[in-house]
């Protein structure tokens, strides 16, 4: 079987992502705000995108971390997503979401959520690939990377702590 070489680290400008989209009738709930489900969506969507940029390959969604609604969103209203990765390990990749929302007639902007996302990259038969690494250029990314690797040792802790519930067969909430 031959192996692939992993590119050479990538910066996050590289595979950043703004996204934007109008709200209309069919994305309200029976509040009269956009449906977080499609926000989620959206989320999602442009999270993708980014991790399929920095890895060159198939993607899939492993975990969300951490999603978090600040302001709504109404018909009518831009919903402009901006995602980047945080943070990439072996064969996976961290991305944060950021959702900004803008009233078209007023200019008003809100922060309307934000959230973290792990994809993994895959090869084409479906297995974990490689991905490059990730070339951090600023202050920000530096600090968005630390941030995003602490997350991922406390992901880590709580899997091992699962674990070590299960092998006791013991709930350990």
């Amino acid at each position: 079987m031959e192996t692939e070489a992993v590119e050479a680290g990538k910066s996050v400008s590289e595979s950043s992502v703004v996204m934007a989209q109008l709200m209309s009738h069919q994305d309200i709930n029976t509040a009269g705000n956009v449906h977080g489900g499609v926000i989620m969506k959206l989320i999602d969507t442009a999270a993708g995108v980014a991790a399929m940029r920095h890895a060159h390959s198939n993607v899939v969604t492993a975990s969300i971390d951490r999603l978090d609604f600040h302001n709504p969103a109404y018909m009518g209203d831009v919903l402009t997503l901006k995602a980047s990765l945080n943070y990439v390990g072996k064969t996976s990749m961290e991305v944060g979401v950021r959702v900004e929302t803008e009233n078209p007639r007023t200019g008003e902007r809100r922060h309307t959520a934000s959230a973290y996302l792990t994809f993994v990259s895959l090869d084409p038969e479906g297995r974990p690939r490689p991905v490059p690494p990730l070339t951090l250029e600023t202050d920000e990314e530096r600090r968005r990377h630390r941030e995003a690797r602490a997350r991922r040792e406390a992901r880590l802790a709580e899997k091992k702590k699962e674990k070590a519930c299960q092998i006791q067969k013991e709930s350990c909430g």
